[in-house]
């Protein structure tokens, strides 16, 4: 089996397996991750905050993302640019900034600042599948992992626990996260080359 097909095997797995999760199964997973997160030194000193706007089947960031903004903090999110194909960090002050972009996920309106990457320290990396290495399997499209080797921060990913698997497939330019939280358990991985 190829890489290319190992991977897909495990999305389709992934999507099977949250399927199956009912809507309160999601919303009381994110609440225990985000517990978590809030209980969390790197989460607490973090100054600027790169989230995402979570789908179906991901776990849900949006109460942290409405506390951070109404405690003042710096909080962006991608925003797809078309001109280059891929992502940058954009900050919002208020989630009515946000619009549905080109994936019919929600990201920052054309009137709002990009960031420096350098600006970042603590980033929220959304993924199907993750390892106790920090492997991260995305959606296929390389969007993360051509966007993720400009940035700086933590790289946290957010699971549920039969998310991270013993193993996952991983390319030369796939970029790994420093650590995961699942609803029951924090593991901390070996930090991504940058």
């Amino acid at each position: 089996m190829t890489l290319d097909d190992q991977k897909r095997t495990i999305r389709v797995e992934m999507r099977e397996l949250w399927r199956a999760v009912t809507e309160f199964g999601r919303t009381e997973a994110s609440r225990r991750v985000t517990a978590r997160i809030r209980d969390d030194p790197r989460w607490v000193q973090a100054e600027a905050v790169l989230f995402y706007a979570a789908l179906r089947d991901e776990i849900d960031l949006t109460p942290l993302v409405r506390d951070r903004l109404a405690a003042g903090g710096r909080v962006a999110l991608p925003r797809h640019e078309a001109g280059t194909d891929g992502y940058k960090a954009v900050q919002v002050g208020a989630w009515s900034e946000l619009r549905v972009g080109r994936f019919g996920i929600l990201e920052p309106s054309p009137a709002c600042p990009v960031l420096e990457p350098k600006q970042l320290d603590f980033i929220f990396v959304p993924g199907v599948a993750f390892d106790a290495s920090g492997r991260r399997l995305g959606r296929g499209r390389g969007y993360y992992d051509r966007f993720l080797p400009n940035l700086n921060g933590w790289r946290c990913a957010v699971a549920m626990d039969w998310q991270v698997l013993p193993v996952v497939p991983e390319a030369p330019h796939d970029c790994r996260v420093d650590y995961i939280l699942t609803p029951s358990r924090g593991l901390t991985c070996r930090p991504c080359a940058v």
